[in-house]
């Protein structure tokens, strides 16, 4: 009855918040079909099951899951939520505007603890299990800090075979665990989400032959390690398997204790598996809105629960601060706009704000001086969301949110 309680005035806010218009493409998306789930096949770059499979893939897939908290943390809704309003292509615009213009499943803002905004389209329901894609690196990143901080790592400049011998000889297992984060062992890998690029023969490879293997077979270091970044889903699979190999288990379990109860999960997430049991890890893990959102509220409390510790501070601080990280890692410098530092992305600017991001529009941005969450799970025509207005349009979102609230 209480959690019934704590969870209403949520579920008041989402009522009163559904769009009267249209989503955008619903027909393109699979709207008179009911939204349905496609194949082990053509779940990932069908767009007319895009939708239903990116809420439902764990019923695709096998996954591990990570079972909710006992005691869920609350978000209450806002007593009086404020209206929020951004500029883009030189016009005034409102939420609605944002939902009505891009393929957004679901949009949250909390603020303090609080939810501010709450809605979904395509049919898609509180309950459901969003895939978050790529924003999966930055939770693996957090389980490194972990590990670390248990002196399971000793440290993270040391070489991935120190504590994976079967990747002895090889690029990946000559790699720090250090640069692996910062996506710059210098490995030749390319990620277009073509299905003809090195990110398919990696997975190819993984489903046929396990991840070891796999990994091994990238044999050019086209660049010093450490120099450069260059994004490679690869370099997240390798943090995943020393993961398996220094906790002695699977890494949903082992964040299921650590991570997912403590901060207050009000519901199961899953995590999909390859056939060897090793986590995707740079993908493929499952939440509802709201717990990717207590993620958020986590890691904007600079990893706490109230005076629980939860994701050591330190390593926090570091993974997410684009002022401590090398040069070559800075905003402008990493990419044209990002920044990276160990799995997570950073923003420009003097303040420290930073994502989780995954193709076709998955993201939470946090900015922990203001509280400030904002979730976004999305079915974009690209893979790349930077080829059309989608980007361009959710940063112009996020900084909307965050002038209302006196900040630049």
């Amino acid at each position: 009855m209480q959690l019934r309680r704590i969870l209403m005035p949520c579920a008041a806010l989402v009522a009163l918040a559904f769009p009267a218009a249209a989503a955008p493409d619903e027909e393109l998306l699979g709207k008179r079909a009911g939204y349905p789930i496609g194949s082990r096949a053509s779940w990932f770059y069908d767009e007319s099951v895009r939708v239903g499979s990116f809420s439902n893939l764990d019923t695709l897939l096998p996954h591990y899951t990570l079972e909710k908290a006992a005691s869920p943390l609350p978000l209450p809704g806002a007593a009086s939520p404020p209206k929020f309003e951004y500029r883009f292509e030189n016009r005034s615009h409102t939420l609605d505007d944002f939902l009505a213009r891009q393929r957004v499943t679901g949009l949250l803002l909390i603020k303090d603890g609080e939810v501010l905004f709450e809605r979904y389209q395509y049919d898609r329901k509180p309950s459901q299990r969003f895939v978050s894609h790529s924003m999966a690196k930055s939770i693996v990143s957090i389980a490194v800090g972990m590990a670390l901080a248990e002196g399971r790592i000793a440290s993270l400049d040391d070489p991935v075979s120190r504590y994976v011998p079967k990747l002895a000889g090889s690029r990946y297992g000559e790699t720090s665990i250090r640069n692996l984060l910062r996506m710059s062992s210098g490995v030749a890998f390319s990620e277009v989400y073509d299905g003809k690029d090195d990110l398919t023969r990696f997975s190819v490879l993984r489903n046929w032959h396990g991840s070891i293997e796999a990994l091994r077979e990238f044999r050019v270091r086209e660049a010093e390690q450490g120099a450069r970044f260059h994004y490679a889903s690869s370099e997240t699979v390798v943090l995943a398997v020393l993961l398996h190999a220094v906790t002695g288990t699977s890494l949903s379990e082992y964040l299921t204790a650590r991570l997912w109860q403590p901060m207050g999960a009000e519901a199961d997430a899953t995590w999909v598996k390859t056939p060897d049991g090793i986590e995707s890890a740079s993908g493929s893990f499952n939440a509802t809105l709201r717990d990717y959102g207590r993620l958020g509220v986590l890691l904007a409390n600079d990893g706490a629960v109230g005076a629980r510790q939860v994701v050591p501070k330190d390593y926090l601080l570091e993974a997410t601060d684009w002022r401590r990280q090398p040069e070559a890692f800075a905003p402008g410098r990493a990419t044209p706009f990002f920044g990276y530092g160990y799995q997570f992305w950073t923003f420009p600017g003097e303040r420290r704000r930073f994502a989780l991001l995954g193709v076709y529009g998955q993201s939470i941005f946090v900015d922990p001086e203001l509280k400030l969450v904002m979730v976004v799970t999305a079915a974009a025509r690209n893979a790349s969301v930077e080829k059309e207005s989608f980007a361009a349009e959710r940063d112009a979102v996020w900084r909307g949110v965050i002038r209302k609230f006196g900040s630049r």
